[in-house]
């Protein structure tokens, strides 16, 4: 019986607007902070003075929310175990584009009667692999044109450094990482924060920066992630900058590790901070380990994932 009451004083509820006091099924929520509700867009500005306080404090506290939880991990598409997050420990495949651990990429491939394949192939799509600089660029066009978000970041990153024989070209950098950005490629967010932060072919907005690093470090971009710890730390926001470091630590980012580290010996950190960051890292490496990976970085450095 009392269940049924409450269902039905549920129901009873009405919606009032902040400003004018009428009530009404249709009033749009505040879209910043989600507490009060408006009739109309000159009601909503009407009643700012009133509400722009507790509207900045309650939508600080929800992007709070969204920012500090620890992001989703990526697996390797062949072996199904989380890829490390070191960039030597995955490989990009100009052939089929798709990102596989080092463990993989190193590993022998079989054919359908379990003999191993003479040439090297790509374990994911068996298509050759290239065997000169020139074949691997002009794969990566071929992805670039496709619109490959990740191969549209890379040659972005291939402009803003001048590397892999292209010319540096800031502006032509900037292009492509809002490009790949669009399409879904994380890293491109921490790039283009990073241009902002320090006018790397646009001008010096702090603002935008610390923006795009949040979109990229929500979305799973361990460095981003870090350099909002940094950021967070030059400002003297010490506990803001810890929570950062803790979830790169645990999507096994080594140097907010070093971070803590030094946070607990300047006295902003406690030991039991410390030694947490440490197990977290740990379980990290513990995700990340597999057999055939060891054996790829036993190998050849190049193949290291850790």
């Amino acid at each position: 019986m009392l269940q049924n009451m409450n269902t039905a004083s549920n129901n009873n509820i009405v919606s009032i607007c902040a400003n004018c006091g009428k009530e009404g099924d249709d009033l749009k929520s505040c879209t910043a902070c989600k507490l009060v509700k408006y009739c109309n867009r000159d009601c909503q500005i009407a009643h700012r003075p009133k509400h722009k306080k507790e509207c900045r404090r309650r939508a600080a506290e929800l992007n709070d929310e969204l920012l500090f939880k620890q992001p989703p991990v990526e697996d390797c598409p062949i072996c199904f175990i989380r890829l490390p997050t070191l960039k030597t420990g995955s490989r990009y495949k100009t052939c089929c584009g798709k990102v596989i651990c080092s463990g993989c990429s190193y590993a022998p491939v079989y054919d359908n009667q379990g003999n191993i394949v003479a040439t090297k192939t790509c374990p994911f799509c068996r298509v050759p692999t290239p065997s000169t600089n020139e074949e691997v660029e002009k794969r990566m066009k071929k992805r670039v044109e496709a619109g490959d978000p990740i191969a549209i970041y890379k040659q972005g990153v291939y402009y803003g450094e001048g590397v892999n024989g292209y010319q540096q070209d800031h502006k032509k950098a900037i292009e492509l990482l809002f490009r790949a950005n669009e399409l879904g490629c994380v890293k491109s967010n921490s790039c283009i924060g990073y241009s902002y932060e320090f006018g790397r072919g646009m001008d010096v907005d702090k603002k935008k920066a610390l923006h795009y690093y949040e979109l990229a470090a929500m979305k799973g971009d361990s460095l981003a992630r870090n350099n909002l710890g940094n950021i967070e730390a030059r400002a003297g926001n010490f506990d803001r900058a810890l929570r950062h470091y803790t979830i790169a630590v645990r999507d096994g980012f080594d140097s907010s590790l070093k971070n803590i580290q030094q946070l607990y010996l300047d006295g902003y950190a406690t030991k039991e901070d410390y030694t947490k960051a440490l197990q977290s890292y740990q379980v990290y490496l513990s995700e990340i380990k597999s057999d055939q990976r060891d054996r790829a970085a036993a190998a050849d450095d190049e193949y290291r994932y850790y």
